[in-house]
């Protein structure tokens, strides 16, 4: 099983960044490869609620949250079908405070399986594509306040 990680500070307190960051129904807002995003039925925070997405290149996506914990401000997901090769794709989020700063300290995260000659190239994709450009796309949001 493969696995994709990556990491970053933004610049506001834990609390304003999990309300934009936990709507599972709002990554179309502040993830630039997200050009549009609708749930299929229930609430954002309900686990089992699915989200379909399409990227820039028009790629659609579709994604099950699978747990959602607003005290430790994480949830995870698992995505249903989508342009990647992978099976049984599985990801996490989760937001803590920088205590010494005020920051948030965010983490995005994935274990997937994939044939060994795609590994290389999708934890690229998937670190800096997904996980980086989005952090930095929800930073863009908070770094001009």
């Amino acid at each position: 099983m493969a696995e994709s990680y990556a990491s970053a500070v933004i610049p506001a307190p834990v609390d304003r960044v999990w309300q934009r960051f936990g709507d599972f129904a709002g990554l179309a807002e502040w993830h630039p490869a997200v050009t549009a995003l609708e749930l299929e039925g229930g609430a954002p925070t309900e686990v089992g609620v699915v989200r379909r997405l399409w990227l820039s290149d028009g790629s659609p996506i579709r994604e099950r949250l699978t747990a959602f914990d607003s005290i430790s401000r994480g949830y995870g997901y698992e995505m249903l079908e989508g342009p990647f090769q992978v099976r049984t794709y599985r990801a996490a989020v989760r937001l803590a405070p920088v205590t010494a700063t005020g920051a948030t300290f965010a983490e995005w995260s994935a274990c997937y399986d994939t044939d060994a000659d795609q590994e290389a190239e999708l934890d690229r994709v998937f670190v800096t594509e997904v996980f980086a450009s989005g952090l930095a796309g929800l930073a863009r949001f908070y770094t001009d306040e």
